[in-house]
């Protein structure tokens, strides 16, 4: 091998070695469309104060997709929510009265920040389990920002009549985004 072909698989190499393959948001002067998605598992042990009651045996996972569209300069002009939740080990009777993310770290509680719209007795419970979709929730581009820039300032809740001030919880974290020039969403 002659030494410019040595030197061009030596970059190439490292070019592979330091590529990062993981999704980021347009940069600026690039609109179009991300989704981030945040997968969070929600327990009776994450509510402030631990819950003890018969809701203690539950458990659930709430599937978040944020979708923000941008404009040239990277601004937020549009946000939505969806969520896909599921709850099972309710004791039998529960009835789940709402859901929503609130802003707060890991062992504080904090306000509601954005709601599903989730109403009391939406969610069809069998035998202590159900899940719904809630779609198309707006969210301020200033809240979708704050989720985005700290998902870890946030937690999921679920609320039943036994805990009205929420039953099982879970942080956000994470969440890769997904870019979409140009469409008005994706995953």
């Amino acid at each position: 091998m002659t030494r410019l072909s040595l030197i061009a698989v030596g970059l190439s190499v490292l070019a592979v070695g330091c590529s990062d393959s993981s999704p980021t948001a347009p940069s600026p002067g690039t609109p179009g469309t991300t989704t981030s998605t945040f997968t969070v598992p929600l327990s009776p042990a994450n509510e402030v104060p631990p819950i003890t009651n018969a809701d203690a045996g539950s458990s659930g996972t709430a599937t978040i997709a944020l979708t923000v569209t941008r404009d040239g300069s990277s601004a937020i002009t549009s946000a939505s929510l969806t969520f896909q939740i599921s709850v099972s080990g309710l004791p039998a009777g529960a009835t789940v009265t709402k859901a929503h993310i609130h802003n707060a770290s890991a062992g504080a509680n904090g306000g509601i920040f954005v709601d599903t719209t989730l109403a009391s007795g939406e969610m069809t419970l069998t035998n202590g389990s159900g899940s719904i979709i809630k779609s198309g929730i707006n969210v301020p581009a200033d809240r979708a920002a704050a989720i985005l820039n700290n998902p870890a300032a946030h937690y999921f809740n679920v609320h039943t009549a036994l805990n009205p001030d929420g039953a099982i919880r879970g942080q956000l974290a994470g969440g890769g985004a997904i870019f979409d020039p140009g469409t008005s969403g994706g995953y």
